[in-house]
């Protein structure tokens, strides 16, 4: 006898949709990934993959547009009743919490490196727009303070994708506790 597997609502296959596609993006950017790799991953098929999404290109979007939002959702909780530098440092501590899952940490690096497309630039300038007036609303920090905490963040980022927390060398070193540093004063 054959055990029964439950069936998934269209909510749930989206989903299941977007969490293989944010491992394929991830990995291998919007022109490398392979959207039968991604349906196949979702337990779906890749006409099915279509229906849902239309184009490879909106699915790109979708996942790109899904990870942002829980990065803003993770910022807003994260500086929930906090001001000041309080609310910045907060804010920092869960970006570098969230950027250990390397592939939502990748998918963001090969968004911004997408910004040639005008439909890819638009998201992502959205989604910077939105950090920043986040990052200013909360800790009615001056705009000097808030562009070196998101300055010193994108090091952080770079300096995360090139694994130089798990993998460190004297001068990662040295750029790491420089932002830190200059994160938590």
């Amino acid at each position: 006898m054959s055990a029964t597997v439950p069936r998934q609502t269209a909510d749930e296959r989206r989903v299941a949709v977007l969490d293989a596609a944010t491992v394929e993006f991830a990995r291998k950017g919007l022109h490398g990934a392979s959207t039968e790799d991604i349906a196949r991953a979702a337990g779906i098929s890749q006409p099915y993959l279509f229906r849902l999404f239309g184009t490879k290109k909106e699915l790109y979007l979708a996942t790109s547009q899904r990870t942002i939002d829980d990065l803003y959702k993770v910022f807003a909780e994260a500086a929930g009743g906090k001001t000041g530098m309080d609310a910045l440092h907060a804010m920092g501590e869960a970006y570098e919490s969230v950027m250990t899952d390397r592939d939502r940490l990748m998918l963001m690096l090969k968004c911004w490196a997408s910004c040639d497309d005008p439909e890819i630039c638009e998201v992502v300038r959205s989604a910077w727009r939105d950090l920043v007036d986040l990052a200013e609303r909360v800790s009615g920090e001056s705009p000097e303070a808030v562009s070196a905490f998101f300055s010193k963040g994108a090091m952080l980022t770079i300096l995360m994708a090139m694994e130089s927390f798990t993998r460190p060398e004297p001068w990662s070193n040295r750029l790491i506790e420089g932002c830190q540093k200059g994160m938590t004063e």
